[in-house]
């Protein structure tokens, strides 16, 4: 007998309380968990195999007619699901109009080691990124540029923050991500020949300019400090992006699409 799901309205209940907590970094690595809030997120986790633990819904959210097939496939994959009142649902929502799914997915560790790059790998570097919303962008750049991995450096803020997910809009579960230090990274890819293009205001070689075919990592750095001074000293071409007005630097987002669309540009055309 399949029994419905266990419904939830007080928000007293200790996996409300546990949900709110998953908001914050350390119970999340400390349980090894994260939360995948939406309809679009939770979806793509599910085509990319990834295994939910469990899944919240709260039908007097819902903002469509596809949610039923999306927990009945959630279910199917091993997840376990909870209903939730309004109210209860409104207590662990991230967003601020939610659409009455929310799912907790295992956190993964990807070394350099475990990438399959092919023979002329595309690859993202990014360093010490300080904002969730950036990060997630960022991430969707990559995917939209089909950059092979993107490498997270020294993160400030961790890839399993919900404002990543959210921003990625899921597409943190289809790109390869790897966290590690800058001097693992660029022994990595020095190593295996990967040339790394770095940005900077101060180089004098036009991003355009750049020869960005071969195997390559565009390596970009923080919204405050941009790249920091190991970056620029090992990497094999600093690049700038022109700048015509008064703003002396660009979002490290809009930057870090415009620099990896001209390789995109370059690497079609052979």
């Amino acid at each position: 007998m399949d029994l419905p799901p266990e419904k939830i309205t007080s928000l007293q209940n200790p996996r409300i309380k546990h949900l709110v907590k998953l908001r914050d970094r350390r119970p999340r690595d400390e349980a090894g968990v994260f939360l995948v809030e939406g309809y679009r997120e939770i979806r793509r986790a599910l085509e990319k195999g990834v295994a939910l633990q469990e899944l919240y819904f709260a039908p007097e959210w819902f903002l469509g007619e596809n949610e039923p097939a999306l927990l009945a496939q959630a279910k199917a994959a091993g997840a376990k699901l909870f209903e939730l009142s309004r109210d209860a649902f409104a207590k662990v929502a991230y967003r601020e109009r939610p659409d009455g799914l929310l799912a907790v997915a295992p956190q993964w560790r990807r070394t350099l080691e475990q990438l399959v790059l092919p023979p002329t790998p595309f690859l993202l570097v990014v360093e010490a990124i300080e904002k969730p919303g950036n990060l997630g962008t960022i991430l969707r750049s990559a995917d939209a540029a089909g950059c092979d991995a993107v490498v997270v450096c020294d993160p400030i803020t961790d890839l399993f923050n919900p404002n990543v997910v959210r921003a990625s809009t899921g597409v943190l579960f289809s790109v390869p991500c790897v966290v590690a230090g800058s001097e693992e990274v660029q022994a990595w890819l020095a190593g295996r020949g990967i040339r790394t293009i770095a940005t900077t205001p101060a180089a004098h070689v036009i991003y355009s300019d750049a020869d960005l075919r071969g195997p390559l990592a565009v390596v970009m750095g923080s919204e405050q400090y941009g790249l920091s001074d190991f970056w620029l000293a090992k990497a094999d071409l600093p690049v700038r992006i022109p700048m015509a007005g008064q703003a002396d630097s660009l979002n490290v987002a809009m930057a870090t699409i415009i620099t990896l669309f001209e390789a995109v540009r370059q690497r079609s055309k052979g």
